[in-house]
């Protein structure tokens, strides 16, 4: 998990965001940004670049690297640091808490606004650039692009699969995107492979996720990427979360990935849960009828 930078934003003054941000805009034509620009870029004079660059090197929000000249680039926490400043001057948050989850491509903070939220900041190509920039339809056709980019583009899709799918699909709700963040509600329940399901919820908890990515169809996605650990289990029913990678049920390869969602989750049920599961499944016939939004439960399936 990169490090939390919550805990140095009061010690920030406004020219040091001015920095940051001309630092960023500088990074939309090349990963490293000439020094010699920046005093353009943010609209401070050079001593007062030279300052502020000390005080957020200091802070580990900015690198140097010397190629053909001085360069620099937002470290990931700079680009923590400006999207929270945005949900902050919006009143949206006012305060951020513990860690609520880690993945390979995002990290998960609780914040506190009017009441307890989620904040999700999107690491997509912080990490993982290739994989990303040939995985996902907003990176696949550009070759230069940087992990600024990549990450907000996806933090800018799944907000917006989001916002079609809620509240009639059970995604969690979407309050406000920035850069290559979401604040969200926090999900309720835990991720269904943290959960330990008793034989006669089994399959009643399968038929309810299924149901959901048949919403999700009959809305216009397909999630793409589904599994055990991004789906949430909890007494008002299953949350599906983790949309960024989503394509149209219009793409040339839309009913391909609903097949293989379908299939993610019985494989994993049939490991789980081999005793609760029935022996074969049609699934041919399953994945038609979650495609017409005409899927019931699962034991229709059984053969």
């Amino acid at each position: 998990m990169v490090r939390n930078v919550a805990g140095v934003m009061a010690e920030l003054e406004a020219e040091d965001f001015y920095l940051l941000s001309g630092v960023e805009q500088g990074m939309r034509f090349g990963e490293w940004v000439n020094r010699g620009k920046l005093p353009e870029l943010s609209g401070l004079t050079a001593e007062n670049v030279e300052y502020r660059l000390n005080r957020c090197m200091r802070r580990d929000l900015v690198e140097r690297k010397t190629i053909q000249y001085e360069g620099y680039k937002l470290a990931v926490e700079g680009y923590d640091a400006l999207a929270l400043r945005t949900f902050s001057k919006r009143d949206t948050i006012q305060g951020v808490g513990a860690p609520l989850g880690v993945g390979k491509e995002s990290d998960v903070f609780e914040v506190q606004s009017y009441k307890p939220l989620a904040l999700k900041f999107h690491r997509e190509g912080y990490t993982n650039f290739r994989e990303v920039m040939r995985e996902r339809e907003y990176t696949s056709e550009n070759q230069h692009v940087s992990w600024l980019y990549t990450a907000r583009k996806a933090a800018e899709r799944e907000y917006e699969v989001l916002e079609d799918l809620y509240p009639d699909v059970a995604v969690p709700r979407p309050i406000d995107q920035n850069r290559h963040a979401i604040v969200m509600d926090k999900l309720a329940g835990i991720e269904l492979d943290r959960a330990k399901l008793e034989s006669e919820q089994v399959v009643g908890v399968l038929d309810l996720v299924v149901d959901e990515v048949a919403g999700a169809y009959e809305a216009g996605y397909v999630h793409a990427d589904m599994s055990e650990y991004n789906v949430a289990v909890g007494e008002e029913g299953v949350t599906v979360f983790d949309w960024p990678q989503a394509v149209a049920t219009e793409h040339d390869n839309a009913r391909e990935l609903l097949e293989r969602d379908v299939k993610n989750l019985l494989d994993y049920f049939r490991r789980k849960y081999p005793a609760a599961m029935p022996d074969e499944v049609d699934s041919p016939a399953l994945c038609d009828a979650v495609a017409a939004n005409e899927f019931e439960t699962l034991r229709a399936f059984a053969e």
